[in-house]
């Protein structure tokens, strides 16, 4: 049987995914399709012939009178209540959101409109998720900025904290050295001087420790920051054979630096220090034999080793290396040589620089520390300049005259005791006004100590500068700081100028001047 026109039509609307319905002129529903009963909740005999507005919450009815007789005034293709949120009614008495879409139709004369309504109660929840889910991402976003600005204001704090803290438990130990190495040089009774020369150890034993425990608090306080370049690994090596030839020689072992042309890209400062501790690890568990330092070019790497024929570690202890003040068949109160801190700081290290260290060790044997870096993509990196070397010089150089700035009251008092006993014409003062006071009334300056932190912020770089423009680019200047912060990494450097960190060796420091005097 042959499908007539109307039930053609019929047949395609109820196929439609909408709901769809006519109404007339004065709003009374003349045709539904089946989505509106199933939409709706009404049979198709109940909705005929009703009024549009028995499928809308009865809130909106009144209002919807109007808004209809307006649109049959100015009939067009439009979605209904752009911009509204609108909603439909069942006949259970629930709502729900929809959308709807009206189209007039000329139907001889009369004016029939069509509506297209749609449930959007799924487009709504996945909006309305969407919205929560946005205001909870801007709070996550809102907390953690406020996190990370507490953070960084937190870590700003500790590193505050620690450069003072730094810099005012080195003044005692400073003061200490310096007033010792002043009673070396007036003690002659061979008693005096054994009791002179053990403070002296003792002082280095507490200098070394106070390092070491700086050193892990701001590793983990988070205020040291790797600044990776690249660099030769040999100038690394060369600082490393200054610092413990003289110590490997002083125990009758062999220090073996082998030369080493690679670059590698890490933060070299940091490097070094992984390696200095490694070093002078190997150097205290060796009694006899030595300690080899080599590089291995292993591409992309470059492979660092620290070998030594000390007395090696067990298979069982080797887990335990890296705790604070765990030694290797050192019992927990026995006497120390050194305070097993080392290897803690190296692995702090190694983490903060995510490089991998391994290591292999046979008991009798020694012991191998294998550092992984890697290696640096530029052909040609320059080489920095290594320490100075410092020659040893006569016991003074004639009459020099030095101006101390140092507001430290112990401190200035020792390095002026220790400096006259030298033969130096000192003139000690506290701060920048002093120390411009001394030379705008004409008074000669040689050369110029300046400790680095000063009362009421002053730098001792500040003090430097302003008597340099004075007394000319030339003025020979020593700036001592217990600031071991990157701050001071990244201080100006030039020929008149050394730095060196507290506690200096009164020997290292009257070495230090005399051959800055004789530049």
């Amino acid at each position: 049987m042959r499908t007539t026109p109307p039930d053609l039509a019929r047949s395609a609307l109820d196929a439609a995914p909408d709901a769809m319905l006519i109404i007339d002129a004065s709003g009374i529903i003349r045709f539904t399709n089946q989505q509106v009963s199933a939409l709706f909740g009404y049979l198709h005999d109940e909705i005929i012939g009703q009024n549009i507005e028995t499928l809308m919450p009865e809130r909106f009815r009144t209002r919807h009178v109007a808004h209809r007789e307006h649109y049959i005034n100015t009939l067009r293709v439009r979605p209904m209540g752009a911009g509204l949120d609108l909603f439909g009614r069942r006949k259970n008495g629930t709502e729900f959101p929809v959308e709807i879409s009206l189209s007039p139709i000329d139907d001889v004369g009369r004016t029939l409109v069509a509506a297209a309504i749609r449930d959007v109660s799924d487009h709504k929840r996945v909006e309305a998720e969407l919205i929560v889910a946005r205001e909870a991402a801007d709070a996550a976003r809102e907390l953690a900025d406020q996190a990370r600005e507490i953070a960084d204001r937190a870590n700003q704090g500790k590193s505050r904290f620690l450069a003072t803290a730094s810099h005012d438990l080195r003044q005692p130990l400073q003061t200490l050295e310096l007033l010792n190495g002043a009673m070396r040089r007036r003690v002659t009774d061979r008693g005096a001087l054994e009791a002179l020369s053990q403070s002296e150890q003792a002082i280095a034993a507490m200098s070394r420790l106070l390092n070491a425990l700086l050193d892990i608090s701001k590793l983990e306080s988070g205020a040291i920051r790797p600044e990776p370049t690249d660099f030769k690994v040999a100038a690394i090596f060369e600082e490393l054979r200054l610092e413990f030839a003289s110590i490997a020689a002083n125990k009758g072992l062999k220090l073996e630096i082998e030369s080493c042309e690679d670059a590698a890209h890490s933060d070299p400062t940091l490097v070094e220090q992984i390696l200095r501790n490694l070093v002078s690890n190997a150097l205290k568990y060796t009694r006899e034999g030595g300690v080899r330092l080599r590089c291995l070019h292993e591409a992309p790497l470059v492979r660092i080793e620290v070998l030594d024929t000390g007395v090696g570690i067990p298979a069982d202890q080797l887990p335990y290396i890296y705790d604070e003040f765990y030694q290797v068949g050192v019992p927990t109160n026995a006497s120390r040589d050194g305070y097993g801190l080392g290897l803690s700081i190296v692995q702090r290290l190694v983490k903060l620089l995510t490089l991998k260290l391994d290591v292999r060790s046979e008991v009798g044997k020694g012991s191998a520390f294998s550092l992984a870096l890697p290696a640096s993509g530029v052909q040609e990196v320059t080489m920095p300049p290594t320490s100075v070397g410092l020659s040893v010089y006569g016991s003074q150089i004639g009459e020099a005259r030095v101006l101390l700035v140092e507001d430290n009251e112990s401190v200035r008092r020792a390095t002026c005791l220790l400096l006259e006993l030298e033969g130096y014409h000192v003139t000690p003062v506290a701060s920048l006004a002093g120390a411009l006071q001394h030379v705008q009334q004409g008074h000669k300056v040689d050369l110029l100590i300046s400790d680095y932190h000063l009362n009421d912020g002053e730098t001792g770089i500040q003090v430097i500068a302003t008597l340099r423009e004075i007394l000319g680019i030339s003025l020979k200047a020593v700036l001592t700081t217990g600031d071991t912060s990157a701050v001071v990494k990244q201080l100006p450097r030039d020929p008149y100028l050394r730095i060196t960190s507290k506690p200096i060796k009164s020997e290292e420091l009257l070495t230090l001047l005399r051959a800055l005097l004789a530049a």
